[in-house]
This record gives structure tokens, C-alpha cells and sequence, in this order.
């Protein structure tokens, strides 16, 4: 369990919303983690609890049926999901997909989505990344035209969160011939158009339970109303939104690092080596202790990053540092734990190993540790 008794951005009222969630997730994500690991995808059926339980997107406002929070509770749930090894892909939906439909979307739109993506009843994905262009969103070769009063989408998207499972698609696509960020644009397409195509579930490294897909786009027709915001503004709305998608990369991390942590105290105590425990053994204390010291700077870094972002300061290269910085320690303190662990850690069957997988892919999502060392080079 998370101590967060030295934490600086919580009130009281967060942390009695820590412990509903807990609860909820002891009782409907922990029994089941093994299961949608092996199967590959998260039931719909925790979508929907996570709905009923207040859960998915607490920051849309009251009027389309959310809690009309501050980005904390956010934290609070991500930081709970990650720390019991869960990769759902509740966390994209409440903390990139959704913020685009509040912010961007006509009022018919948020009328239509938001409350059935509050329920759970409703899943969403963001179709950035394209075979040929990984961090490169400028790259991107997706189009949608415009034809009389629609818009008619073709291409192909891969590496998509919660692509077998989404009801609906934000799609980034070219809306005019200019190169560049130029003439880039966000629709929203929904799943049951026609033209519209899920590819399989990719096969991971790690994250095996977050469903992840390969989305085709051939002349799907939808009306001009779905796009998000401005005509060609799409890649201004996508730097807009990416301090927050990068703070949340952050939260998950540094949460899991703990996590790994945790694992390697508990097991290094109870495992007996040449007449003692492990833990009892220099080389062990020093590398918990490395791993502490940079959760301990990391829980405080990250309170401090919760805290401006709050405030509506946090701007994109604090966030590109904020998740740098917890993705890098979470991939070290995982490492670190796995060696600890021995042959064990090795096996599947511990908790570490699944840990260890998930971790990598941190320093590759959301903008890659390079992408995240050039923008914070450039600031200086």
C-alpha cells in the first residue's frame, strides 16, 4: 500500500477518496489481473464499475455527469492502478482522451459522449502513431478530405490504447496538403462507421491486460461537426494537451517504482542466503537504499509537478522533465528489484517480473526519453 503520509498536495478529501478507490480495486481490478493479463484485454464489465464507482473522468464538469474535480483525483486513481500493476486503459481515457471532447468538441459532441464516457459505457482511443511515424506527429500520412458537409477518413493508425475495446476514435489526420504541423486536424470517428477497421491485438512485451491495436481507416465518412476544435489546429490542440498526457505517464511510474520497491524489501527479508536473509547483506541495503533515496526526491518532485499543474503552471518542458525523470527511475528501481529477487525474479509468477515488463514501455510512450532530453536541452 501507497504511504502517503508525507505527501504535500493532498487535502483530507483526497485521501478519503484514496481509500474508496483501494477498496474498490482490492474487490474489482486485483482478482482479476492475472486473468485479463492472460487473456489480453480488460473486461467491459470493470469499464462500467469504474463508471458506477466514480472513477473515469472525475474532471468533466458537473453538467455532463462528472465530479468536476481538479487533476488530484486523477492522480489519486492512477497512482492506485499503477501500484497494483493494473494497465486498464481507464487512465488514457480520463486523462488525455477525454480532456479533448471538454475542450474541443461542438456541445453537441460532449452531449453525446461525455456521459456514456463517465458511465463506462463508452470507450475512447487517440490515434496518433502510424506505422511510419512514431513521435514525429508532424510525419503523420492519415487523411481526412473534406466532401460537402463530411469529412472522408483513410489510413491506418497502430500501437492504439484501448483499440479493440473503443466506441469511439480521436483521430489525428492531414485536413490539408501543407507539410509539417500544418493542415493537421483531430475527428472524432466513430467505431461503427462504415470503412472503419480493427486490426489484432498486438502481441507486448509487457502491459498485456491494456488492449492495444492496429486501427484502418478507408473511406470512412463522418460529418464535418466531428471535428475537434478548428479546422487545421490540431497539432496546436495536441502540444496543448501533451503536458498533462506526460504528467500522468509520470504519476503511474513513479507509483510502480515504489511498487518494485515494496516487492524487494518484502521478499529480501523473508529470503535466506549463506546462513541469513538477503536483506541482511550489504550490497542488498545499498541498492534498497539507492532505490529509496530516488523515490523519496521523486515523491516530492512529483507533489511539486501536481501542484503547478493544478495551478495551471506546469508548462511542457517541466512536464517533459516530470516524465523523463519517473519513467527513468521507475525502469531502474524495477531493474534493480528484479536482481534482488535472483532466478526468482525471473519467473512470471512474481509480481516483479510482470512489474519489470510493464516498465519498459514507459520511456518510449508518450514521447521517447531522447524526444523528452530535446525539449527540456532546447529550454536551456
Amino acid at each position: 500500500m501507497l504511504n502517503t503520509n508525507t505527501r504535500t498536495v493532498f487535502e483530507p478529501e483526497h485521501e478519503l477518496f484514496r481509500d474508496q478507490v483501494r477498496k474498490f480495486l482490492k474487490q474489482a481490478a486485483v482478482p482479476h489481473l492475472d486473468r485479463w493479463e492472460a487473456e489480453g484485454i480488460v473486461d467491459r464489465d470493470f469499464w462500467l464499475a469504474c463508471g458506477e464507482a466514480g472513477l473515469l473522468c472525475p474532471t468533466v464538469p458537473e453538467a455532463y455527469g462528472g465530479l468536476g474535480t481538479d487533476y488530484r483525483y486523477n492522480a489519486i486513481i492512477d497512482e492506485e492502478l499503477s501500484y497494483i500493476g493494473c494497465s486498464a486503459g481507464v487512465v488514457l481515457q480520463s486523462d488525455v482522451a477525454v480532456d479533448y471532447l471538454v475542450d474541443y468538441a461542438s456541445q453537441e459532441l460532449r452531449e453525446r459522449w461525455l456521459p456514456p464516457m463517465i458511465s463506462g459505457e463508452a470507450i475512447s482511443a487517440i490515434a496518433m502513431t502510424e506505422p511510419g511515424t512514431g513521435s514525429d506527429l508532424q510525419g503523420i500520412k492519415t487523411t481526412a478530405r473534406r466532401d460537402g458537409s463530411d469529412y472522408i477518413v483513410n489510413g491506418s493508425k497502430t500501437y492504439i490504447t484501448n483499440g479493440q475495446h473503443a466506441d469511439i476514435i480521436i483521430v489525428v489526420a492531414k485536413t490539408s496538403e501543407e507539410g509539417g504541423a500544418k493542415g493537421t486536424s483531430l475527428i472524432l470517428v466513430e467505431a461503427d462507421r462504415p470503412g472503419f477497421a480493427r486490426g489484432r491485438n498486438l502481441d507486448k512485451i509487457g502491459q498485456h491486460a491494456a488492449d492495444t491495436s492496429e486501427l484502418f481507416f478507408e473511406d470512412v465518412r463522418v460529418p464535418a461537426c466531428n471535428i475537434l476544435g478548428e479546422e487545421h489546429a490540431g497539432f496546436r490542440y495536441l502540444m496543448e494537451r501533451l503536458p498533462q498526457e506526460r504528467l500522468s505517464i509520470a504519476v503511474c511510474a513513479q507509483a510502480a517504482a515504489q511498487r518494485a520497491l515494496d516487492e524487494a524489501v518484502e521478499y529480501t527479508k523473508g529470503r535466506k542466503a549463506f546462513g541469513t536473509t538477503i536483506f541482511n547483506m550489504q550490497n542488498t541495503r545499498f541498492s534498497l537504499a539507492e532505490m529509496a533515496t530516488g523515490l523519496q526526491v521523486g515523491w516530492a518532485h512529483l507533489d511539486w509537478a501536481l501542484s503547478r499543474h493544478i495551478r495551471g503552471e506546469l508548462n511542457a518542458v517541466e512536464a517533459s522533465a516530470a516524465k523523463l525523470y519517473h519513467s527513468e527511475l521507475q525502469g531502474k528501481c524495477c531493474d534493480a528489484a528484479l536482481q534482488l529477487f535472483g532466478g526468482a525474479g525471473y519467473m512470471n509468477e512474481y509480481m516483479i517480473a510482470r512489474m519489470w515488463r510493464d516498465a519498459r514501455v514507459t520511456r518510449i510512450f508518450g514521447g521517447t526519453s531522447e524526444i523528452m532530453k530535446e525539449i527540456v536541452g532546447r529550454s536551456l
